[in-house]
């Protein structure tokens, strides 16, 4: 959610900073700040509310903040509105006017969630610590300051004890005015990143914001700090005992994290599904067959399976709910799929002959990610389906498959949807295969399906114009409701999302038997009802319903690969989809819902990457 950069090297180091926080504007922020330690060993801050360009011109492009050592941040608010004296960085002083001081040691950046901040709050006070701002932000550096003066300890022994004292969830970068060119940072939950060269060490919550500068790359874990210097970096356990931490290489193109020439990032990502579709399958179909033994899914394993569970949040659970009925119908096992927010509270049956899958696009989602742990503790073996290596639930879930989806940079998912969605078939297809519930020649033709879904969505793009045109004619309106059965109701709750999240209209998905109970009394004249029509052996119970909308003055919607009559005489606009096996229609169907999604948030001049209150990667709960 927030961003998180830090720099110190021999450049600028505010140049360095707003350059890698515009690369994490999508991931949602209401305010921006950075602090530069000069040459002088002052440390100089300046705040802005709003978009990033309020703090670039406020800075005038960063020459207000000289200095070579800098920590930069982006805030979404939790604690405390969205204001600049709330915003970060946070000083272990008294905030004074103009943000130049002189008598604070301690200044830091920090994403996350501090649970017991009324706690430490109450701390501070015993020990003559005033607070300005109303962010837990302000009590971890405190906490750190108070830690280090008391005891005349170094910032990693003082970072160690904020971190034994402190629960939820942080990525923290601190800098010391006693420690000038250093950068301390500590994590629990939250991402983190840390980049170096041959002589500068870089920091940021997201890969995007470093990756013109560096591809060699730590992963920080969980209760452990670091000690950044310039190219160096060296890093410590919760004991202050350094340890070694292995360095990565990031492969992606920094390019793929640029428009390219599109509008927006989020029809750009629309038309890299196929691409990004093509990679996922061919990291996981290898000479003919479905292969997931690298991911740790042999096919002894695969037979042991008894039982799925499916957790995830947002899009990720749309998946979910879509595999369900692939996975129930080929493999004759019980799928559940929860809403990880839940789940994590909730009294669950264990089966530890079981398979509990979670999903997410960042790896770091915090719900999935405590979700994901929590079935390791009842020892359930786990599965993450992600799209960014290194991640948290890449490393933490006992089996993997990562999507080859690329970075994703709008807040509304696309193909990382897709890609998930196609990683959930596959894994039905072998589980099916490896548990004989089907033959050699079903076999062989649902992976020539698979394969075949890249091109028909390049078919589908195609009439991205006639789909623009609906778009047009019913971007004034106040409500929509998507309805399905099967697949396709959970195919019409992420078009549902998609449509809310991007252009603010109230939508509701309804799985379509259940409009009678109640949600039919909503429709009025020109209501546009979408119905998802391609699970053949539903869709004349789908369209009866949608008529009992149409005679209410609903506006019928289909997105079909039905050529009958009756699907063309029951809507008033039918977009078609290329004929594929009913289980993977889904992947062809939420494609034209994207783009609805899509155009109707431009025609009402919105901003399609960055709704408004939304983040990309939802780090606290």
């Amino acid at each position: 959610m927030c961003g998180i950069v830090g720099f110190t090297g021999h450049k600028q180091a505010a140049e360095v900073l707003l350059n890698g926080l515009g690369r994490l504007e999508y991931r949602g922020y209401d305010s921006a700040g950075m602090a530069v330690l000069d040459d002088d060993n002052r440390i100089k801050m300046i705040k802005a509310t709003g978009k990033l360009k309020n703090l670039i011109e406020k800075t005038d492009q960063g020459e207000k903040l000289p200095g070579h050592c800098g920590i930069g941040h982006t805030r979404w608010a939790t604690h405390g509105e969205p204001n600049e004296i709330n915003a970060h960085p946070h000083i272990s002083g008294d905030l004074e006017d103009g943000y130049e001081f002189t008598d604070s040691n301690v200044v830091g950046v920090h994403n996350g969630i501090i649970e017991n901040y009324e706690e430490l709050r109450a701390k501070l006070f015993r020990h003559d610590y005033k607070l300005y701002s109303q962010t837990d932000t302000e009590i971890a550096i405190k906490i750190v300051d108070y830690y280090y003066n008391k005891y005349k300890i170094g910032p990693i022994d003082a970072i160690n004890r904020m971190m034994v004292r402190v629960r939820g969830s942080y990525a923290l970068a601190l800098m010391f005015k006693d420690y000038p060119g250093e950068i301390y940072v500590a994590r629990k939950d939250s991402p983190m990143i840390i980049g170096v060269t041959d002589d500068e060490t870089y920091l940021a919550s997201d890969a995007s914001a470093i990756l013109n500068y560096t591809r060699n790359v730590y992963y920080i874990g969980n209760h452990q700090a670091a000690r950044l210097t310039p190219g160096e970096v060296h890093f410590y356990d919760l004991n202050g005992d350094e340890i070694t931490v292995p360095c990565s290489e990031i492969t992606w193109d920094a390019k793929a994290a640029e428009k390219n020439g599109y509008e927006h990032f989020m029809m750009k990502e629309i038309h890299e599904q196929p691409d990004a579709i093509r990679k996922t399958l061919k990291s996981v179909n290898k000479k003919g067959k479905i292969d997931l033994s690298e991911g740790g899914l042999d096919s002894e394993y695969l037979k042991s399976v008894k039982s799925i569970t499916i957790v995830a949040c947002g899009s990720a659970w749309h998946v979910g709910m879509a595999a369900q009925y692939v996975l129930e119908d080929m493999v004759e096992i019980p799928v559940r799929v929860e809403l990880a927010s839940e789940y994590r509270y909730r009294k669950n049956l264990w089966d530890k002959d079981g398979l509990v899958i979670v999903i997410s696009q960042s790896g770091e989602t915090a719900d999935t990610l405590e979700a994901l742990r929590i079935a390791k503790e009842h020892g359930v073996t786990t599965l993450g389906i992600v799209n960014v290596e290194g991640s948290s639930i890449a490393r933490e879930a006992d089996k993997v498959i990562y999507t080859k989806a690329g970075p994703e940079i709008s807040v509304a998912t696309t193909k990382a949807f897709s890609a998930q969605l196609l990683v959930m078939y596959a894994l039905a297809v072998q589980l099916a295969y490896e548990n004989k519930k089907i033959s050699d020649e079903q076999y062989s033709e649902y992976i020539n399906e698979l394969r075949s879904i890249p091109d028909k969505i390049d078919v589908m793009l195609m009439q991205k114009e006639r789909i623009q045109w609906i778009a047009s004619k019913y971007s004034s309106a106040k409500d929509a409701f998507f309805i399905g059965r099967n697949s396709d109701y959970a195919i019409s709750m992420e078009g549902s999302l998609k449509l809310k999240e991007i252009s603010y209209v109230h939508s509701e998905a309804y799985a379509a038997g259940e409009l009678k109970h109640g949600t039919i009394s909503l429709i009025e004249d020109n209501t546009p009802v979408i119905g998802v029509l391609t699970q053949k052996s539903v869709i004349e119970k789908t369209i009866s319903n949608m008529k009992e909308c149409k005679a209410r003055g609903a506006y019928l919607i289909g997105i079909t690969n039905d050529h009958s009559d009756a699907v063309k005489d029951g809507v008033d606009y039918k977009i078609s989809i290329p004929d594929i096996d009913d289980h993977f229609a889904g992947i062809l169907a939420v494609v034209p819902l994207q783009l609805l999604g899509y155009y109707i948030s431009v025609s009402k001049g919105l901003d399609v990457d960055k709704p408004r209150n939304l983040a990309k990667s939802v780090t606290v709960e």
